[in-house]
Order: structure tokens, then C-alpha cells, then sequence
């Protein structure tokens, strides 16, 4: 495969894609003027669109995200696993703290606050099979909580990245969603085929985020109501930390990946980690390190009985506002979490790769969600309902009235507070920097006036959604745009396959070829020895041998 230059032309004198952007913003404009005009209906169509896709396609999402993990783990484990990203002689550009603090920061960030305790107290109370309120209940809601946040997130986040970085660093592609499709799509990438797909990637990408976006201001709103009752908590507080929030954002985004969002990134960590630790010790210490171990333990036990699940003998409809979901949100995110990760794995191996997207990243969320989700349920069992009440009335206020139940709970919901905002400035400004890649045709250093357009546009695609319906907006958005991108994976497996079955037998045969060269150079210099040696041995028995008389010279 030859390299094949950057995608982007200029357009109205921008140096973007013009057909993915130009589509792009007139898909965006229309979205938020309809929702604007029509809010009202934009509700009810909202509910209407999540409860009919859920209902009839809900076994596709089961299916594609059980595909995603198989398909990850053949690739770490077969024989592409010693490939690497870049080539044989690429070197990561970021150190492996650095580069996990990026994945873990970009990849659930947000989400892992707002869902931490709101979610297990969820399935313990409406438990999906188990009765409510019971010991079972409450083992099983740790459960659906570890597959939605574990391997599955993860390997579809994997595969999307994998497929971007091996296009890019190892076949010269464009950091384009496009690219992954050369093998069966050839040189159409650059036609009507491929701008469809990237439309559809920055679309998924703006909903996806802004659904994240909108979860981590409704919680900012909840907590600083919270802790300063002067502070309401209402849709204009919401409105307004948008705009502060994606402001700030805009700066790191202007700042790119080396600077503001890698900088960001480690920080978030380092503060994650904090009140991690904080909650394992200033809460139920053994009790969670207990939790972890049994709930771990009951989800590799319960995992493909978990996994293919999809409610085939209820008449219930949970899994749409759960699993369906969240592998939608998953899908929704993955062009955004799968480009930026791409952009920092350059240098390792496939299998390193994998593992270390799918592994390292689980544990984490399984600890977190025990050290909170696990002792929320503990308290809800114990008789203590204050959590469980504040998730019933506002999941927004869950965190801060857990955090409640610990010494120095001020200390503890002032910090909460800075870190969601902290995740709400990564999500929005590495979310920005995918959608530049994406409508800029690949570039690695589109102009500032491009950065900070898409900055601002994924904040305003939050505010509109959050305006139109709140949190069933939101959720119905993400359903609506992982559909069609969940084909787009499933396509993506095959391409990447082609691809990657290609570069293996080409290593193969100059593996070959340099077996037999050097088995060549080796027959070559034994031959050479020999040829010495018998040379040696020739002069040595002209020396030994006694020299007759010339009888001329008699």
C-alpha cells in the first residue's frame, strides 16, 4: 500500500474536508434549531426514537459488543500481536503512566462520577432479574455494573483505535475514521464512500461527547448547589457552567495534545487517584478491598451468561435504558476515544496495545466502582437510605451526599467538584481535537480558528440537548447515532483483518527471504572455511616435505 497524501483541500479558503465539514455543521445547525423551535416535541420524539430502537435493535448492540471483545483478544493473542504500531523501529512518544492517564482520563472521565453510586443503588432498587432490596440484588447490580464498565467499553474503544493507528502509522493513511476502510474500499476512501463515513463519525463523536458533557454539568450544577445552597441548581446554572467549562476547554484545545490535553490528563488522574484512595480509607477499608476481590471474582464467573443477556423472556424494557445504552454511548464515543488514542500509542506492539487498553483500564473502573457503588449498597443495606434517596430524587447529588457519609466530606465534595469539571475540560477538549482530525481530512495541526470552532460547537450541542430533554435527550441522542456506527465497526473488524493479514504475510515472506539469504551466506562462508582450511593444509605438507636433489645442479 502506497502512502496516500492528506484528504483536506481548501474550501471557502479553510483548510478542511469541505464535504465532512460543510455536512457536519449543516447537520449540527439543524439539530439545534429544531430543538430550539420545537422543544416540546423534541421530547416526546426523543423518548419515542430511544424506546423503538432499543426495542428492535437492542440484540444487534448485544451481539457487536460480545464481536468487539472476541475480535480483541484474537488480535493481542495471533500472530499480528508482535506487530507494531509505526513499524519495527517506532518508539512510544509518551511514558506508560502518561499514556494510561490519557486513556483512563479520556475514555470514561465523567462518566465514571456520575454513574460511580447513582447506578448500583439503580439495579439494587429495580434489580433487572434478582428481587429489589436483597443481598442477591445487590450482587448482581455490582455485576451489570462491572460489564458495562469493563472489558466491553474497552475493547470497543480498542478496536476503533487499533485499526486508526495501524492505518496511519503503519500504512500512511490520514488519522481519519475513512482510512480503516482502505483494504475493500481502495482509493474510494477519498470519495463519496468515505465522506459519508467520516459524517457519520463527527456526528457520533458531537452527540457522544455532548452526552458526556451534559452528565458532567448536570453533576458540577448539583454539587456546588450542594455545597452552596445559594448556588441553584437549575437549567440556567447549567447553561452557564457550559459556557465557562467549554471556554476553558477551548484554551487546552488551542494548546493541543502535547501540552494542555496531556498536561490535564495526568492531573485528573493524580486527582482521581486522591479521592480514590481517600473513599477506601476514610470509608469501609476491608469491606471494599473484600468487595472488589468477590465482585471481580462474580463477573469473570457470571461473564458470558452477563454479556449475551438482552431480556428475550420479559416484557420489561431495562436494558434500554442500561445495557443498550451504554454499548451505544461506547460506540458513539468510539471515533473520539479511538482517535485520540491512536494519536498517543504510536510505538507499541498489537498486543501490548490491547492489554493494556483492555485491562489496566477495567481494574481501575472495577476498584472505583467498588469503593463507591459496593459501599453505597452497604449503607443501603445497613438501613441507612440517604443515599438511596438522593438517587432516587437527583442521581446528580449522589457523589455529594456519599460523600457525606465520610470524614471531611466538605474537603471531599470540594474536590469532587474540581474533578468533574477537571474530566469536563479533558472530554470537551480531546473530543474537539477528534473532530478537527476528522473534518480537517487527518491533519495533525489544523488551524486555531478550526480548534476553537468545534470547541465551542460541542458545548452548544450539549446545551441545546440539555434544553430539548435533559438526560432521555441525551441518552436517546447516543442511541440514535450508535446504531448506524455499529455496522460501521462490525466492517472495520473485516478491513482491519485484510490489512493486517496482508502486512503478516509480507513479514513472512521477507522473513523467509532473509532465512534463506543468510542460510545462503552461511553455506557461503562454511564453504569459504573449508576452502581455507584445505589451502592451509596444502601449504603445511609443502613445508613438511624433504626437498630432493637436483641431479642437474650435480
Amino acid at each position: 500500500m502506497g502512502k496516500v497524501g492528506n484528504v483536506a483541500k481548501k474550501s471557502f479558503g479553510l483548510d478542511v474536508n469541505g464535504p465532512v465539514f460543510w455536512s457536519s455543521i449543516v447537520f449540527l445547525v439543524v439539530s439545534i434549531g429544531l430543538v430550539l423551535l420545537f422543544r416540546e416535541d423534541a421530547e416526546a420524539f426523543f423518548s419515542d426514537a430511544q424506546s423503538a430502537i432499543t426495542a428492535n435493535m437492542g440484540w444487534l448492540f448485544i451481539l457487536s459488543a460480545n464481536i468487539f471483545v472476541a475480535y480483541c483478544l484474537y488480535m493481542a493473542f495471533s500472530r499480528f500481536g508482535k506487530i507494531r504500531l509505526g513499524g519495527k523501529d517506532a518508539k512510544p512518544e509518551f511514558s506508560t503512566p502518561a499514556w494510561f492517564a490519557m486513556l483512563f482520563s479520556t475514555g470514561m472521565g465523567i462518566g465514571l462520577l456520575f454513574w460511580s453510586i447513582a447506578e448500583p443503588i439503580n439495579h439494587f432498587q429495580t434489580p433487572p432479574i434478582e428481587d429489589p432490596g436483597t443481598p442477591a440484588a445487590a450482587r448482581q447490580a455490582m455485576n451489570f455494573t462491572f460489564l458495562h464498565w469493563g472489558l466491553h467499553a474497552w475493547a470497543i474503544y480498542g478496536l476503533m483505535a487499533l485499526a486508526l493507528a495501524y492505518f496511519t502509522y503503519n500504512r500512511h493513511l490520514p488519522l481519519t475514521v475513512r482510512s480503516a476502510f482502505y483494504p475493500f474500499l481502495g482509493e474510494r476512501i477519498h470519495g463519496i464512500a468515505g465522506h459519508v463515513i467520516d459524517i457519520l463519525a463527527v456526528i457520533a463523536t458531537l452527540f457522544g461527547l455532548a452526552t458526556s458533557l451534559g452528565l458532567g454539568v448536570q453533576q458540577v450544577a448539583a454539587g456546588l448547589n450542594h455545597v452552596f445552597p445559594a448556588i441553584a441548581n437549575n437549567i440556567t446554572t447549567q447553561i452557564i457552567l457550559i459556557v465557562v467549562i467549554t471556554g476553558v476547554a477551548t484554551l487546552s484545545v488551542v494548546s493541543g495534545v502535547d501540552k494542555g490535553v496531556r498536561i490535564l490528563s495526568e492531573w485528573n488522574l493524580r486527582i482521581a487517584l486522591f479521592i480514590l484512595v481517600a473513599v477506601i480509607f476514610l470509608g469501609p477499608t476491608v469491606f471494599i478491598l473484600g468487595s472488589f476481590v468477590q465482585n471481580t471474582g462474580s463477573y469473570i464467573g457470571n461473564f458470558l451468561q452477563l454479556a449475551f443477556w438482552n431480556e428475550s423472556y420479559t416484557t420489561r424494557n431495562w436494558q434500554g435504558s442500561w445495557t443498550v445504552f451504554y454499548w451505544a454511548w461506547w460506540i458513539s464515543w468510539a471515533p473520539f476515544v479511538g482517535i485520540f488514542i491512536a494519536r498517543v500509542s504510536k510505538g507499541r506492539t498489537i498486543k501490548e496495545f490491547i492489554l493494556g487498553v483492555l485491562i489496566a483500564p477495567s481494574l481501575l473502573c472495577f476498584l472505583w466502582m467498588t469503593a463507591f457503588g459496593s459501599t453505597a449498597l452497604r449503607e443501603t443495606l445497613t438501613g441507612n437510605t440517604v443515599i438511596a434517596d438522593a438517587v432516587a430524587s437527583d442521581m446528580s447529588t449522589a457523589l455529594f451526599v456519599f460523600f457525606e457519609q465520610l470524614p471531611f466530606s466538605i474537603v471531599l465534595n470540594v474536590i469532587g467538584i474540581i474533578l468533574v469539571a477537571c474530566f469536563f475540560v479533558t472530554s470537551a477538549d480531546s473530543g474537539s481535537l477528534v473532530v478537527v482530525s476528522l473534518t480537517s481530512g487527518g491533519k495533525r495541526d489544523p488551524s486555531v480558528a478550526i480548534r476553537l470552532f468545534w470547541a465551542l460547537g460541542g458545548g452548544a450541542i450539549a446545551a441545546v440537548l440539555l434544553l430539548g430533554g435533559g438526560l432521555q435527550a441525551l441518552q436517546a441522542a447516543v442511541i440514535m447515532t450508535g446504531l448506524p456506527f455499529a455496522i460501521i465497526l462490525l466492517l472495520m473488524c473485516y478491513s482491519l483483518y485484510l490489512g493486517l493479514d496482508e502486512e503478516a504475510e509480507q513479514e513472512t515472506r521477507l522473513s523467509k527471504a532473509q532465512q534463506r539469504k543468510d542460510y545462503q551466506q552461511l553455506v557461503a562462508e562454511m564453504l569459504a572455511r573449508r576452502a581455507q582450511r584445505q589451502d592451509l593444509r596444502v601449504t603445511e605438507n609443502r613445508k613438511d616435505k624433504p626437498v630432493s636433489p637436483n641431479p642437474d645442479a650435480l
